[in-house]
């Protein structure tokens, strides 16, 4: 494999690639099959969690829209907060984000696992992990656009089964289709908050994580022909998608079925599908449940491979990350990425309670750690561009500076609110120490002398 330490990724993303990756993005398995769980916790004012959460991201897409549609890069937030606030606060945004993602790949490995093994029990589950992962790490050697094209199909199905969900699910509860009738009032069956107003905050703090990875597009949208123009379309889309898919989804689950009879460890959506009548409703979303863990998968390998490389650009990550295929893949990245991967899967079956168990959970609160330093990079660009080059602010931020310090607040608020939660502790704690650790290893870099970025980042 032929390498250049000078190139970076290619324009390889064509646009229906990136408005693919941003309508699917949002839709992960946690939908299909979490929010059963989240329903059951917080009865029918689930509704209400998920759009609390939704606006939440709804806002720091619009902040991160803003900066990236000024300055479309590699790495994205990672640079705008390198920028904005410090090399510590790109050091550690950098490195929390890949951390991120290569223990989600494990985890989605694991779950697309498990479905493989109820069609084909013979064998043993690790053996589906490991062929999981070695198909999608293949996809994103190929090429940029090998991984766009992968994501473009999957997201697709996702998209396309809840679009389906929502037609079939609004004649339902109206009575229009042939096995339903007029239940919109079970929205309010036992009252709207049927297990106390707390418990919305504890749904908060649920399905905020669910959340996470809408900010992938303003990633991919670099390597895309037109990244400017890709991230304003992105994130222009984002609250009508995330009431439409989520809030939506979840209050026709919550008409369709009586809450406490919506399913908590099985999907909510086979039931519902069930309800319509549809013949092996099971088995379909079983499928979907398998693309939605591919999908995420595949983008969290190519989000933690260019994260990293992003990283590599300032001498944050070893030389060697640098280099890239014919093609612009940054493949040591890919590779590096995928290793720690495929680690976190053997130690899934060789000590799940342990090792697995602090590397899933010791990330859990990432997506708020980065959302903080999201706003506040904005904070500041925002100033300098309205300061230097006011022409660049194509797309704003609504409501500057209020709204952002909102949104800033309001993530804050989630994190205070994980330390009453109790199986949301512990992923606090966890991630605290991860963000020490590495706060740590920013020191170190610094004390040794690492230069604040490499020739190819200053070119």
């Amino acid at each position: 494999m032929s390498q250049t330490t000078e190139a970076g990724p290619r324009s390889n993303l064509r646009q229906r690639h990136v408005r693919m990756i941003a309508l699917g993005g949002i839709i992960g398995a946690s939908l299909f099959i979490g929010s059963g769980a989240v329903i059951h916790t917080v009865g029918p004012a689930a509704v209400l969690s998920y759009a609390i959460g939704g606006l939440l991201v709804v806002l720091v897409m619009r902040m991160l829209g803003e900066m990236a549609a000024a300055s479309p890069k590699l790495g994205s937030f990672m640079e705008y907060a390198r920028e904005s606030l410090g090399g510590w606060a790109g050091f550690t945004i950098g490195w929390l984000y890949w951390y991120f993602w290569v223990g989600v790949v494990a985890f989605e490995a694991v779950a697309g696992a498990k479905i493989l093994v109820g069609w084909v029990p013979a064998v043993p589950q690790w053996v589906f992990s490991l062929a999981l992962m070695l198909l999608l790490t293949a996809t994103n050697l190929a090429s940029a656009r090998s991984f766009g094209e992968t994501e473009f199909w999957l997201a697709s199905v996702k998209v396309a089964t809840i679009v389906v969900f929502l037609v079939l699910g609004v004649l339902f509860v109206l009575g229009w289709w042939p096995q339903g009738t007029f239940s919109v009032g079970n929205i309010g069956l036992d009252g709207f908050f049927a297990t106390g107003g707390f418990s919305v905050v504890h749904g908060v703090v649920i399905v905020i994580f669910s959340y996470f990875g809408t900010e992938i597009v303003t990633i991919a949208a670099a390597e895309s022909a037109e990244p400017a123009k890709a991230v304003t379309k992105a994130t222009a889309t984002i609250a009508w998608r995330v009431v439409l898919f989520y809030v939506g989804s979840v209050a026709l689950i919550v008409m369709i079925t009586p809450w406490r009879e919506v399913p908590s460890d099985t999907s909510p959506f086979a039931a519902a599908f069930g309800r319509f009548g549809i013949p092996a409703a099971e088995t379909i979303v079983s499928v979907v449940v398998l693309t939605a863990a591919l999908s995420v998968l595949n983008s969290g390998l190519y989000t933690a491979s260019r994260m990293l490389f992003a990283l590599r650009r300032h001498g944050w990550a070893p030389r060697w990350i640098a280099d890239t295929s014919r093609r612009g893949v940054p493949w040591k990245a890919i590779i590096l990425s995928t290793v720690v991967g495929y680690v976190a899967v053997i130690m899934s079956y060789v000590a799940p309670d342990t090792v697995f168990y602090f590397i899933i959970n010791s990330a859990g609160a990432v997506a708020l750690f980065v959302y903080a330093i999201i706003a506040g990079s904005q904070l500041r660009m925002r100033r300098r561009l309205e300061a230097a080059a006011p022409e660049r602010l194509s797309l704003r931020m609504w409501g500057y500076p209020w709204l952002t310090w909102v949104t800033l607040a309001g993530t804050l608020a989630v994190v205070v609110s994980m330390l009453f939660v109790a199986d949301a502790r512990s992923q606090l704690y966890l991630s605290v120490i991860s963000l020490v650790v590495i706060l740590l290893l920013y020191l170190l870099v610094r004390r040794q002398g690492k230069p604040v970025a490499s020739p190819e980042a200053r070119s």
